[in-house]
């Protein structure tokens, strides 16, 4: 705050006094400042208010903060007038494809221009290394194949079987599908033939 006509000054606003023609404040709320300017024994007042304006408080979320890698989310911010984000983005509402596990932090400007900051954190599991293989992976009409699968937690096959390792006897070529689950839920699959081969016609 700056005073000016006279040759000395004195502030206060109700509470606190203070000396100068110039002075810094902080106010936490809107307050109004009188200064008595002195020249020799005559004085004078003049007035000076200082408006508060209220940080927003900022908020944000995401549809899911677990996905698996090549999965997206949409994360959302609330509280304020205008948002930018530490990944470029603007808009209250942001789509993100992580990588890697990422912290995304939003600033969100009041109308009034005060500013604040929140913080979201995505964590990214990546999808399981699921393979297959059949064993034997050419068997005659009748006989049978045992499947395994690795790389995951659970398994689910394409004919409606589960486990890890299953046994089938298909009447003609079949290429079975594989899907793995991790523990924390995130898939792959894998797919296995089994060559079937025709009896000689004696």
């Amino acid at each position: 705050l700056s005073a000016s006509g006279a040759s000395t000054y004195s502030w206060t606003d109700g509470t606190n006094n203070y000396s100068g023609n110039s002075i810094t404040v902080t106010p936490t709320v809107n307050t109004t400042y009188t200064v008595t300017g002195t020249i020799g024994t005559c004085s004078a007042t003049a007035t000076v208010s200082v408006t508060v304006n209220a940080t927003p408080s900022l908020t944000v979320n995401a549809t899911d903060n677990q996905l698996c890698t090549g999965e997206s989310a949409t994360l959302t911010a609330n509280g304020a007038n205008t948002y930018s984000w530490s990944n470029g983005g603007n808009g209250s509402s942001i789509n993100v494809t992580p990588n890697t596990s990422t912290t995304y932090t939003v600033t969100g400007i009041s109308a009034e221009g005060c500013s604040n900051t929140a913080s979201i954190s995505i964590t990214v599991n990546p999808v399981p290394n699921v393979s297959a293989n059949a064993s034997p992976n050419t068997i005659c009409i009748g006989g049978s194949s045992t499947l395994s699968a690795s790389g995951a937690n659970t398994y689910s096959w394409s004919n409606g079987s589960s486990g890890a390792s299953i046994t089938v006897s298909p009447s003609s070529t079949t290429t079975y599908t594989v899907t793995g689950t991790s523990t924390a839920g995130c898939t792959n699959t894998a797919t296995v033939t089994v060559n079937v081969i025709s009896a000689p016609t004696i």
